[in-house]
Formats: C-alpha cells, sequence, structure tokens
C-alpha cells in the first residue's frame, strides 16, 4: 500500500510495451510531465523511450522491467539489469506524474533493490541521473545512494534520448550497497 492505495508488482509482459512507453514518456517529457517533480521538460524535448528500446530491454537475458500497478492500470515502472561483480542496474524510473510524491516511487525502488538481491544476489545498486536533476539526486540519497564520483556523457546528437535543451548535461554514478 502506498498512500492508503493497494498496488501490486509484475514483469513486464511483450503486451505491456506501448503502455510502458507512454508511462515514461508522460513522466519526463512534454506538459503532463509538469504535473509531477520528476520532469526533464526544463533540459530534454524529444522521446524519452520508445517501443524498440523497451522491448529491447525486456527481451535481454538478465534484465527485466517491473511495473507496478493499481486499480486503474500500470501506475510505475522501472527497469533493472544484472552487471557483473554483484551489481544491478536501476533505470526507467517512472511514475505517473499524478500520483508522484505519495510513496509509489520509494515502493518500487524497494521492490528493485529487493528483486535484484532476491534474483542475482546483487550487491549493490547502481544508476546514473542527469547530474542538473538536483532535486531527483537528493531524493536517492534519502534513500541511501552516495555518488560514486563516477560521470558519464549525454548521449548528444542521438534522439533516440531526447532533443538536449542545454550544452551541459552530463550524469552522475550513484551506488547503495544492498
Amino acid at each position: 500500500m502506498t498512500a492508503g492505495v493497494a498496488v501490486w508488482f509484475r514483469l513486464a509482459q511483450a503486451g505491456d510495451v506501448p503502455a510502458v512507453v507512454d508511462l515514461v514518456q508522460s513522466a519526463y517529457r512534454g506538459e503532463v510531465s509538469r504535473l509531477g517533480w520528476t520532469t526533464e521538460a526544463d533540459l530534454l524535448d524529444g522521446q524519452r523511450t520508445d517501443p524498440e528500446q523497451v522491448a529491447a530491454k525486456m527481451a535481454k537475458r538478465e534484465s527485466m522491467i517491473i511495473l507496478a500497478e493499481d486499480g486503474t492500470g500500470i501506475a510505475g515502472c522501472c527497469h533493472v539489469e544484472r552487471l557483473p561483480q554483484g551489481q544491478a542496474y536501476f533505470g526507467m524510473f517512472s511514475v505517473r506524474p499524478r500520483q508522484q510524491g505519495q510513496g509509489l516511487g520509494r515502493a518500487i525502488l524497494e521492490k528493485a533493490e529487493q528483486m535484484a538481491r532476491e534474483n542475482w544476489g546483487s550487491t549493490t545498486m547502481v544508476m546514473s541521473v542527469i547530474a542538473q536533476r538536483h532535486e531527483l539526486i537528493a531524493w536517492y540519497e534519502r534513500r541511501g545512494y552516495q555518488r560514486t564520483g563516477g560521470t558519464e556523457p549525454f548521449p548528444y546528437g542521438d534522439e533516440r534520448f531526447g532533443i538536449p535543451k542545454r550544452p551541459d548535461l552530463h550524469f552522475v554514478v550513484l551506488a547503495k550497497e544492498l
């Protein structure tokens, strides 16, 4: 339960691809994303993901898209992938904009950590977050994630990841011991 609403988790199936793409897009891009606090609309235009990217994540071995459902459908999701040396990667984290700030995101993150531990024996969860997303980084830090000191470049010129509105985007790497 999150904020009094029952949610349950399941792994995404091929038929879920369109709904996952719509959810991720709504959480990060366009005007509807501004209804929540995870919007990247001031940093990026264009798409956040597409059906091909979501299907590829689902088809990849030791990779899963976890869906959180409530009585009205898919309310949130994330992607978790097994990495070498006991690590798992967390990404594509999305919650419907109108449901953000009610505890669902925390529940999804906790479920992803649990599944990485139980399914793969992962000891560390890692992620990359756009450095300019200060509020989001602070949210992860309150949940035990720490900056590793690592950074990654933003894929400028590859519109599959969005159209940047500024020239200084890059990612910071966060990690948490599970």
